[in-house]
């Protein structure tokens, strides 16, 4: 390289040609520090940015079952936090530990019956030796119950919204969901 700067063969132009992207180490370092200098001015300035009070969801108790009343691997079909679209749950004892479980073996789960990746219809698709939800019909997503939900396989990518139970002596309630229903941008509507 050398040999032909000194002929004048090639023009140095003050980018590395290997790069190719036309833009220095230094010129980049001057406009990050100026793009980051302008946002932080902005943020100063009175009536740009204005956080908004946060709100704390207040779901409804809704009385679900009786512990008594379960049977292995038997769902119980409810609806919540309301009786709107999408909002069919399935409440299950399986027989084993499970994340977010209630009751003395902590195997009591409920969970909503939509697919969070197009809501298809996962009711009646209860699996007893794996204790999953699912294959969804439409791109046959599986959830693990065990496990808060999760993912086993398929095309979605969020967990199943799990509905959060509460025991008061032999009444199981629901009190709350971890997660977004499918089709809703609040899971509490109205």
């Amino acid at each position: 390289m050398k040999n032909l700067l000194s002929k004048g063969k090639v023009k140095k132009t003050g980018t590395s040609s290997a790069s190719g992207c036309g833009l220095s180490r230094r010129k980049f370092l001057f406009y990050s520090g100026t793009a980051l200098t302008s946002g932080t001015v902005l943020l100063q300035i009175p009536g740009v940015l204005q956080a908004k009070e946060a709100h704390i969801a207040t779901y409804p108790q809704k009385l679900i079952a009786k512990m008594s009343e379960l049977k292995l691997d038997q769902p119980v079909i409810f609806n919540y936090p309301d009786d709107g679209a999408s909002s069919t749950s399935i409440l299950v004892k399986m027989g084993q530990k499970a994340g977010g479980g209630v009751g003395k073996q902590r195997d009591v789960v409920a969970f909503n019956t939509i697919c969070t990746h197009q809501g298809g219809p996962l009711l009646g698709s209860y699996n007893t030796e794996y204790k999953t939800l699912g294959q969804c019909p439409f791109h046959l997503t599986t959830y693990d119950l065990t496990r808060y939900g999760i993912i086993v396989s398929g095309q979605a990518y969020q967990s199943l919204p799990q509905v959060l139970l509460e025991v008061k002596g032999d009444s199981i309630y629901a009190v709350g969901v971890m997660g977004l229903i499918f089709g809703r941008n609040n899971n509490l509507i109205g």
